[in-house]
């Protein structure tokens, strides 16, 4: 027999099977308590995540810049892997000014194309946790004396609002989930 058949009935096995997976994408199936035949199993959809602001603080003061350390906990309720792609994030010193941005950042990285040589991204596994820290230095222009007195004393009170980006266990199945946030300590 020909052995282009059996390699032809092979690629086309693989063809289907990883189809398949391609069409059961982000949903998850869950059995319902009541009843345990199959057509009593509902669809679940994915729950966000969750967002804690773990820690804010000014490590380093000196006259010419000051250093500070954020963290956020990001939780995934979900039962399977999530993917965090990106967290973007704006702070505010509010006892100096309500109204202006000090500073910001982004933790992570998007895909730019089809190939992404390096990954900057967070795999955050079911029912679980991580903790996203990032440093800020700012330098005195000496245009903000009432921060600067602020950081010295440590009577700080900020503002922090931004955005996470993630996906479900793949980069390529579901849809990109955004999740808004905002926190006042």
């Amino acid at each position: 027999m020909n052995p282009k058949i059996f390699v032809g009935i092979a690629v086309a096995a693989l063809a289907v099977v990883l189809g398949s997976i391609l069409l059961i994408g982000p949903t998850i199936v869950v059995s319902s308590s009541e009843k345990s035949s199959p057509e009593t199993q509902i669809l679940q959809q994915v729950k966000p995540l969750e967002i804690e602001l773990e820690d804010i603080s000014v490590s380093k003061i000196s006259e010419r810049s000051a250093t500070i350390e954020i963290a956020f906990k990001i939780s995934n309720p979900n039962p399977r892997s999530v993917i965090v792609q990106t967290m973007d994030y704006q702070l505010f010193e509010t006892g100096y000014s309500e109204s202006e941005q000090i500073s910001g950042g982004e933790i992570g990285s998007r895909p730019e194309g089809m190939v992404e040589f390096g990954s900057n991204y967070y795999t955050l596994l079911g029912e679980n946790s991580i903790v996203l820290r990032d440093k800020i230095i700012l330098k005195n222009t000496g245009n903000t004396p009432e921060l600067w007195n602020d950081f010295e004393d440590g009577t700080n009170t900020w503002r922090v609002s931004g955005d996470v980006f993630y996906n479900l266990s793949s980069m390529t199945s579901g849809q990109e989930n955004e999740l808004h946030f905002e926190f006042t300590k």
